[in-house]
């Protein structure tokens, strides 16, 4: 969706969807919008409450199953197992995504972690190609006049031009650009606390067997699972920034961190995107 500042500003019902690495304030962002008039639509809550919920859900039930108090009461139906997934809570996606390495320490081989990236793949593609039909359900069902999609931080990795496509056709697409101050505290965060990530299997088969070789494990099963999220989020992070990027000259435009971290409210942000279509 390409627009005048002018156009934008004068669209009676707008529609935007936010791009940019997890961490660099999307979300801030849109909380900013007041929730009268703006439908919040979430990604990753899509992916978790939607497609993924089932294997979710059967991740859960197995590592239950390992429990025999727990064993019991599941099969004989005296208790049900359910994840609490919200916009604020997105911790049973991480859970099922894992983490590459050893299984002692709590790690996934590389055939069922390939797999799980594999099923978040698609659903990411599927959760951001409902996003024109929540935008009429938000109007239709709910009365909302404005839409705005919290992308997740790995849409630039999906390598699916028909989504992207999908999106710029019914969303105005707004790059949130890091700086480098704040992709060193992202990097030094990732480092505290390593969280489980998306790869595309080109990343993941290109920069495993550099870990590896560097580190002289003898195989995935003997990386200790922390260790390889931390060293490799990085090269990740370097890795997404232009393809963001190429994502925004193509499709969109461009926002700087610093100053959306300058937005106080509706008004603040209308102007900011605005001054973005202009550039």
């Amino acid at each position: 969706m390409r627009m005048t500042p002018r156009e934008f500003l004068d669209c009676e019902r707008k529609a935007i969807t936010l791009l940019g690495m997890s961490g660099v304030g999307k979300t801030t962002l849109a909380d900013k919008l007041p929730k009268d008039r703006w439908f919040h639509y979430s990604g990753d809550y899509r992916i978790g409450t939607k497609y993924l919920e089932e294997p979710i859900l059967d991740n859960i039930k197995r590592r239950a199953m390992d429990v025999p108090f727990l064993r019991d009461l599941l099969l004989s139906d005296s208790i049900y197992i359910g994840s609490n997934i919200t916009v604020g809570n997105l911790a049973p996606i991480s859970t099922f995504l894992g983490k590459l390495g050893n299984p002692a320490a709590g790690g996934l081989s590389l055939v069922e972690f390939k797999r799980r990236q594999a099923l978040h793949r698609q659903a990411e593609i599927m959760a951001m190609r409902d996003v024109p039909a929540f935008r009429e359900k938000a109007r239709e069902i709910y009365g909302y006049q404005h839409f705005i999609n919290d992308a997740g931080g790995s849409v630039c990795e999906l390598d699916d031009p028909e989504t992207l496509a999908l999106l710029a056709e019914n969303t105005l697409i707004v790059y949130l650009r890091t700086t480098p101050e704040l992709e060193q505290v992202l990097i030094e965060r990732a480092r505290l606390d390593p969280k489980p990530l998306y790869y595309r299997p080109e990343f993941l088969d290109q920069e495993l067997p550099v870990f590896v070789a560097e580190r002289g494990y003898g195989s995935v099963d003997e990386i200790p699972p922390d260790e390889f999220v931390t060293w490799v989020f990085p090269r990740l992070f370097h890795a997404r920034l232009p393809r963001y990027q190429a994502i925004a000259d193509h499709y969109g435009y461009t926002l700087d961190v610093a100053d959306a971290a300058q937005v106080r409210d509706e008004s603040d942000f209308l102007e900011l995107v605005a001054a973005a279509l202009g550039r």
